[in-house]
């Protein structure tokens, strides 16, 4: 199952929970994160955080959905945005046929350099907690009705 995480700059919370769907879902998950405006690289508190908590980092880099609407992209199963739609920020739309949810969670990027650390781990900690509640369920046996109802209620879990 392919999942695209979609948001503004893809340099904090898409690259995320891009790392923790790939971690936790090995074999079920294969996750790949764009923005539709990026930053153009990973911001360094989200580098942190991963080698710290044991991801890998050696392939994150911020990148353009324009790479996944290519003809030769994967094709993608379901397409989350995470960026805060709340925060004025405005959050990207994938055409086409996967399932697609929102799970908005505040721009740890956003926070003043000495908040950093307090910031990353609040985002990531509700990132973690909705990819681990996605993977209790079947969803490769799931029809998209209701994949998209669960998508929408662990998007909720905060």
């Amino acid at each position: 199952m392919n999942i695209l995480v979609l948001c503004t700059g893809n340099s904090a919370r898409s690259i995320l929970l891009e790392s923790i769907f790939n971690t936790l879902g090995t074999g079920r998950i294969h996750a790949f994160s764009a923005g539709s405006n990026p930053t153009g690289k990973v911001h360094p508190q989200s580098l942190e955080l991963l080698k710290e908590l044991g991801h890998g980092t050696a392939g994150a880099r911020s990148k353009s959905w324009d790479e996944f609407a290519a003809e030769d992209a994967p094709e993608m199963d379901m397409v989350i945005t995470v960026c805060a739609s709340a925060a004025g920020e405005t959050c990207p739309i994938w055409p086409g046929a996967p399932v697609r949810a929102h799970w908005g969670v505040a721009d740890p990027a956003a926070a003043g350099q000495p908040d950093w650390d307090t910031a990353f781990r609040a985002a990531y900690a509700t990132l973690e907690k909705r990819a681990k509640a996605l993977l209790e369920f079947p969803f490769e046996s799931m029809n998209a009705t209701e994949l998209s109802q669960q998508l929408k209620r662990i998007g909720e879990i905060v």
